[in-house]
């Protein structure tokens, strides 16, 4: 066992793993401690089984919806445990791959839990070791609401991974990215499904036009959705869930989800006896260079205050690592981080709502383009749009985009924020067609004053 590496890393899921990785590769010693298996929430419950159950939603929907194109498809009977396995099995070759990477990096992997004891040591199982350099990388886990415990059929995202069968009826506590995804990949499965949001739109942390195309098409769906609605309480018996919402009514359901977002797992795991700062939330406290309290411990993904996403928490433990390396290196900006939910429709997203600009700047101009304009959409047979965000006379400071398959247009969108172009620019662009990616072009297009497939 190494007692003494250059880089002692806790915890290895996405921050943690490639902050090992790349410390690695500049010729540091890395030990890397995991409680359970390396990759994380991300990889066994959260980012990739749960976009494995997405693609099987998408599948029934296009089979559903197939004679609309002239093919006699139907939709049958939906086999839970296949669907499961199918999910399971992505997930193993995924892991197999990054226990892979641990041995070709010659990483210390050690499998135990690991606790905070001061300095740059973490205790696991009785022995202690003490890195040059500490990264702490130990993730987040989901919120619970004091009162309702979690168990039987009132369930949080872990356990929904898991449900041996598809509910007929389903009531989702939360509008947030989580809980809009599993509500679109259950109403694809057949379920009957209501959102419950304390708050007054679904998504609220994304822009407003964002929120309002989520809504009329989830609608559409035949999805109840009942916004600035607070929940009261929960029963269940062995088959059902009876929720009750604060004006009194009551919903019966299979299932109740519990999505009502995710907190840093900070506590119990000595940090605060260590002398590491913690915010009033749990969240450590950090500069810009992602330096805690502590000489020589750096924190990094979902415990550091910001957008809990996973390639967030991947880019933190890079930028780590190359700085012990003493590797210049620029810090990572959470205003311009790519959003993707991978709801039916998809939401994506880069930079500021317009909320947000009208505040930093005097004036902001806005477009929105309509994929009813572009061909591929009408191809696919999918609504929604593109819109742009702009400082009056400056760059573009955000895209927002709703419907099918737009995360794949994120990567474009990231780097019109990014490097700061103007709508000019973007329009001087020869988009291929057809493709969904025109709709960026036609948009900045708009918003340069030079509109082609719009009216005069």
């Amino acid at each position: 066992m190494t007692d003494s590496p250059d880089v002692l890393v806790l915890g290895a899921g996405s921050g943690g793993y490639a902050c090992a990785f790349r410390a690695a590769q500049h010729g540091k010693t890395v030990t890397l401690i995991e409680k359970d298996k390396v990759g994380g929430t991300c990889l066994h419950r959260g980012c990739i089984p749960t976009k494995a159950l997405v693609h099987a939603a998408d599948v029934a929907d296009t089979v559903a919806h197939a004679s609309t194109i002239g093919i006699g498809a139907t939709l049958g009977d939906i086999d839970a445990g296949a669907i499961h396995a199918y999910k399971n099995g992505v997930v193993d070759r995924l892991y197999k791959g990054l226990q892979g990477l641990v041995r070709s990096h010659k990483i210390n992997l050690i499998t135990g839990t690991g606790r905070y004891t001061g300095g740059t040591t973490v205790q696991v199982d009785g022995h202690s070791i003490a890195g040059h350099s500490l990264v702490l990388a130990t993730g987040s886990q989901v919120r619970e609401i004091p009162g309702l415990e979690i168990g039987g059929r009132i369930l949080t995202s872990d356990e929904a991974l898991q449900w041996p069968t598809i509910p007929e009826r389903v009531v989702v506590l939360g509008g947030g990215i989580i809980g809009i995804e599993f509500a679109s990949i259950w109403a694809s499965l057949g379920a009957e499904v209501t959102i419950i949001e304390a708050l007054p739109r679904l998504v609220a942390a994304e822009d407003e036009w964002t929120s309002k195309q989520l809504t009329r098409t989830f609608r559409k769906r035949g999805i109840t959705i009942k916004t600035d609605t607070r929940f009261a309480k929960a029963v269940q018996d062995e088959n059902s869930v009876s929720i009750t919402i604060e004006s009194g009514e009551t919903i019966e359901a299979d299932v109740l989800l519990v999505a009502v977002g995710r907190g840093p797992r900070t506590a119990g795991i000595g940090l605060d006896e260590g002398g590491i700062a913690l915010d009033e939330r749990g969240f450590t406290r950090v500069d810009k260079d992602l330096r805690t309290s502590v000489n020589n411990v750096y924190a990094v993904g979902d415990i550091v205050a910001g957008p809990q996403l996973a390639h967030r928490g991947f880019q933190h433990g890079l930028f780590v690592a190359d700085q012990i390396a003493g590797v210049p290196t620029t810090p990572v900006d959470d205003t311009n981080i790519p959003r993707v939910a991978y709801s039916n429709p998809e939401l994506a997203s880069v930079g500021l709502t317009e909320a947000q600009a009208r505040v930093r700047f005097p004036s902001v101009e806005t477009t929105v383009y309509d994929l009813a304009g572009n061909g591929k959409s009408q191809i696919l047979g999918t609504s929604g749009g593109v819109k742009l965000i702009r400082a009056e006379g400056g760059p573009v400071v955000g895209v927002h985009m709703v419907g099918e398959r737009v995360g794949e247009l994120i990567g474009e969108a990231q780097l019109i924020v990014n490097w700061a172009a103007h709508p000019d620019e973007v329009a001087d662009l020869i988009h291929a067609h057809p493709t969904q990616a025109e709709a960026l072009g036609e948009a900045h297009l708009a918003l340069a004053g030079r509109p082609l497939h719009a009216h005069a």
